[in-house]
């Protein structure tokens, strides 16, 4: 027999931290104990308070079968009453959400909702490499714009109304940006939902960084006229310390998010509700579990800055989230080089901006999800193993 897999499969290569992770994985079993500054998975713990509600709601009787594919009215309610409270933003639980498996998974129904083959998508350059691979599946016409240091990484709007958008339909932004750091800003978010309804394209940011090691929690559905063409992805995963359970939430009008639904009601049969019961009591976290969580980030953001120090790297201070966004020095030949080197002589995994596109290629990014005494054995070693 001789089977192929599909085109859109051909189109797209394996997920860079799904092979480098299993390669870890290899040295480790080989004894190499490597010190992971790879991934962004939270490594604390979520609120005592959600995982009471999960034992709790786990022990109903009634609490095992399918759910609605909308979500649970609770969570969806919990979803609404956090967009309120931090962002300012009215959101009918009803119509104008749609809890996710995850964010990512957002990302793949948009993109299958909206998009036909052939259609125009503005993807960010650096950017989350889900944009480019649901794109790519999708079979749209991906198109990058650049995102560069120089302009805080914001998107460089003049250069956007030169580019040819004909047939454009969709573009991905995400602030705070990931993987560089890049605070969200009002003004950035004006001017994206200006370009969206004056060239029709449906704008989204995925927002899922906006409350670690940040004082300004920003959604771009704070602007007016923003549902009109505009969609937000959030999730629980980062800062309330739980990327395992994949749950999600995409925000926008109703008749948009009717659309989405149809899509994905045909794909998923809802979560677990103990989760989403869960999910909803860890969404109404007061500002003290974020300042405590962010006190751990703050105190570990210092080891990740001597490595970068030491290293030779130059970084911009200001940036928020959960990771260090680092440009390699100009005696380095490539980010990647400089990551593995970091890896085999080291036994230390840092991730090479490459792999969120050109523009990432002279960066490295050091996760903050590490203990604060894996972070100084990990700056020990580089010292001791790779001289500068």
């Amino acid at each position: 027999m001789n089977i192929t897999p599909a085109d859109r499969v051909l189109e797209i290569q394996e997920y860079y931290f799904s092979k480098k992770l299993r390669e870890v994985a290899e040295l480790n079993a080989q004894g190499k104990d490597i010190i992971s500054l790879g991934i962004g998975s939270p490594d604390r713990m979520p609120s005592e308070e959600a995982l009471n509600t999960l034992n709790e709601v786990a022990h109903q009787p009634n609490a095992h079968g399918y759910q609605s594919y909308q979500g649970i009215p609770e969570l969806r309610k919990a979803f609404s009453d956090f967009y309120k409270r931090w962002y300012g933003v009215d959101l009918d639980p009803n119509k104008e959400i749609l809890p996710l498996i995850g964010s990512k998974e957002g990302v793949f129904f948009l993109s299958l909702t909206f998009i036909n083959p052939g259609d125009g998508v503005l993807v960010p350059n650096p950017g989350y490499p889900t944009y480019t691979s649901a794109s790519k599946i999708i079979g749209a016409r991906m198109i990058n714009y650049d995102l560069s240091e120089e302009n805080g990484w914001q998107p460089d709007f003049e250069k956007l109304e030169k580019m040819d958008l004909t047939g454009v339909k969709m573009m991905w932004c995400n602030y705070p940006n990931m993987p560089t750091g890049g605070n969200a800003r009002r003004e950035t978010f004006e001017k994206l939902v200006d370009f969206g309804l004056r060239h029709n394209i449906i704008i989204v940011n995925d927002n899922p960084y906006s409350f670690i090691l940040n004082d300004n929690p920003m959604s771009i559905l704070s602007v007016p006229r923003a549902k009109e063409c505009c969609f937000e992805l959030n999730s629980t995963s980062k800062a309330l310390n739980m990327p395992g359970w994949r749950i999600g939430m995409l925000a926008g009008n109703p008749e948009l998010i009717s659309y989405v639904l149809k899509a994905k009601s045909n794909v998923d049969s809802g979560m677990f509700k103990p989760m989403q019961m869960a999910a909803a009591k860890a969404l109404a976290a007061g500002k003290e579990w974020y300042d405590s969580i962010n006190t751990v980030y703050r105190a570990r953001r210092k080891y990740a800055e001597a490595i970068l120090d030491y290293l030779g790297c130059t970084y911009d201070k200001t940036q928020v989230g959960m990771f260090m966004w680092g440009k390699i020095p100009a005696s380095c030949k490539s980010c990647e080089e400089l990551a593995d080197k970091i890896l085999y002589d080291c036994r230390v995994f840092v991730t090479p901006g490459f792999i969120f596109g050109s523009n990432g290629d002279r960066y490295i990014r050091l996760s903050l999800c590490a203990t604060e005494e894996k972070l100084a054995e990990a700056l020990q070693r580089i010292k001791d193993n790779l001289k500068m």
